[in-house]
């Protein structure tokens, strides 16, 4: 009985971390927390005798649960709803938890995905390298195989599309609410 509760005390203070890197893994809160709760019945049925540091144990078997998870959903051609549509990730109210921080670049990075998906190849790229990594216009036009000039006009088209992007979405509501 007391080996459970220590074993519980050490499975809560990993808990966040393993949350993260099933979210990072499956894409979705729901599968994130089934996998924990699965790592969590081996932990306890397993035992914990001999186990030297106990995080990297349950790393491993959340990667691998996660994994299994990922197997079994190519395997039956399942894709997750929660990977169509990006789902919020779960806040703390201190905003200087690293853990936190990171799956809120992660969450961001899907959003500018979203955005960027949006753009042809050679306008998503000559928007990135310029305007993110301060790429000159030189350097991008031999990447995309045009001028100087035209790899302007292909991140000035980007920028165009992508702050349009919002407002064609916002149209979209509007017109469908109206159409409802």
């Amino acid at each position: 009985m007391q080996e459970n509760h220590w074993l519980a005390e050490r499975f809560e203070e990993n808990r966040g971390h393993l949350r993260a890197v099933a979210y990072r893994m499956l894409g979705s809160l729901s599968e994130a927390d089934d996998a924990v709760q699965e790592s969590w019945l081996r932990l306890e049925h397993s035992g914990a005798g001999g186990v030297a540091n106990l995080k990297a144990w349950l790393t491993t078997v959340i990667a691998r649960v996660c994994l299994d998870t990922l197997r079994a959903r190519t395997s039956r051609r399942e894709e997750s709803l929660d990977a169509q549509g990006f789902e919020p990730v779960a806040t703390r109210e201190s905003g200087s938890d690293p853990e936190h921080e990171a799956l809120l670049a992660d969450s961001v990075g899907l959003a500018l995905l979203v955005v960027l998906d949006r753009l042809t190849p050679a306008e998503r790229l000559a928007f990135v390298m310029h305007d993110m990594f301060a790429v000159s216009f030189e350097e991008i036009a031999p990447i995309v195989g045009r001028s100087a000039a035209a790899a302007r006009q292909l991140a000035s088209r980007a920028r165009r599309r992508v702050q349009g992007a919002g407002k064609v979405a916002a149209a979209d509501v509007a017109r469908g609410r109206e159409v409802a």
